[in-house]
């Protein structure tokens, strides 16, 4: 919902339209091959036609003099290589994962941003379905790594912490770590992202309908007060926002990191 939606204002006689769940309910805008595709959606595409876009128009025809635009592609990829991949996998073997990482942090940071975008004014990651399709795509990678790295039985070995040396307590370590790594760690990678940007969504919309809400008699005074609040949680949206895609490529890089270390 967005402040213009009502036309509900303090000494109207009317409670405060506060935000809720339907904020995040949207109708289909339109159908293809039978798939109905709402705002969201529209916005994952549109998230996937940019990066893919921008990459291409950066780095399809790269020279050795690079073009701005070429430089703003290879800055954006060199921050990704070198202060998440590298620091965690090493340059040797972090190299070719260093695509799909920066991938996935473009892919994660542009859904974000779409919350602060004139006409979209939503993050696609706020709903769970996102960000838990791609934690799931970094959790099958992860899997995938530490038995082909370690074979079945060392691979169980690895997400499951099995050391002889913890005697006793053995059995309850292996079955904490196991619950851990297996269900936990995918959850929250999931949970990590969308809760963030639900909450910060949420906290936008609550202080843009109130600065709406009190325009009315001497409640202009307190807009003014509200609507400085909703620039300043947009400005702070817009920190958030990359901290969660730095955040979500970090704990993937370090997953795999987990996946090709050798078990001890």
């Amino acid at each position: 919902m967005l402040a213009f939606e009502t036309n509900c204002h303090i000494f109207d006689g009317c409670g405060f339209p506060a935000p809720g769940l339907n904020s995040f309910l949207f109708e289909p805008l339109f159908t293809v091959g039978g798939i109905e595709f709402n705002k969201p959606m529209l916005l994952a595409v549109l998230t996937t036609v940019i990066v893919i876009g921008f990459f291409w128009a950066a780095f399809g025809r790269a020279k050795v003099v690079p073009g701005k635009l070429q430089m703003v592609g290879e800055a954006g990829y060199d921050f990704v290589r070198r202060g998440i991949v590298y620091d965690s996998l090493g340059k040797k073997e972090g190299e070719k994962y260093v695509p799909f990482m920066v991938s996935l942090f473009f892919f994660v940071w542009i859904m974000n941003l779409w919350s602060i975008i004139p006409v979209a004014q939503f993050p696609v990651t706020s709903i769970i379905a996102f960000p838990a399709a791609l934690a799931l795509i970094v959790y099958v990678l992860w899997m995938y790594l530490t038995f082909k790295k370690h074979g079945f039985v060392g691979g169980l070995k690895n997400i499951t912490g099995y050391d002889k040396s913890l005697g006793p307590i053995l059995p309850l370590a292996v079955v904490l770590e196991f619950f851990s790594n297996v269900i936990i760690r995918p959850f929250t990678h999931a949970v990590r992202l969308f809760a963030n940007m639900f909450a910060g969504h949420l906290l936008i919309l609550m202080f843009t309908i109130a600065s709406w809400y009190l325009l009315n008699g001497i409640g202009i005074a307190y807009a003014g007060v509200s609507f400085v609040m909703t620039v300043v949680m947009t400005a702070f949206e817009l920190f958030i926002q990359a901290v969660q895609a730095y955040v979500f490529v970090l704990l993937a890089t370090n997953y795999v990191q987990g996946a090709l270390a050798e078990h001890h």
